[in-house]
């Protein structure tokens, strides 16, 4: 099982509309990716601008075909200036 932790820094300006755009990749990744157990968009309560992704997936093969879907690819096209830093991208496994 593979997780991952995604801490997005978004632009004040541009918090909204990533919010709007990653619904909609929350809803297919759900509901179309194979293998994915677990994703979520969740926002810092202190911070606004600090928007997480929190994924589960069964494998790296699926991790790669949610990569690879047009769906994920279309919304990290539409939103790759919203940001006021780059991501910081966690891979992780479970250990206990």
């Amino acid at each position: 099982m593979i997780k991952i932790i995604a801490n997005n820094y978004i632009k004040t300006d541009k918090v909204e509309e990533f919010i709007n755009l990653a619904k909609g990749l929350v809803e297919n990744t759900r509901t179309k990716d194979a293998g994915c157990i677990r994703y979520d968009l969740l926002q810092d309560i202190k911070n606004p601008q600090i928007l997480t992704m929190v994924e589960e997936w069964e494998d790296q093969d699926s991790l790669n075909a949610h990569m690879n879907s047009s769906h994920f690819k279309e919304v990290m096209a539409s939103t790759a200036d919203f940001t006021e830093k780059p991501a910081e991208l966690h891979i992780c496994r479970t250990i206990m």
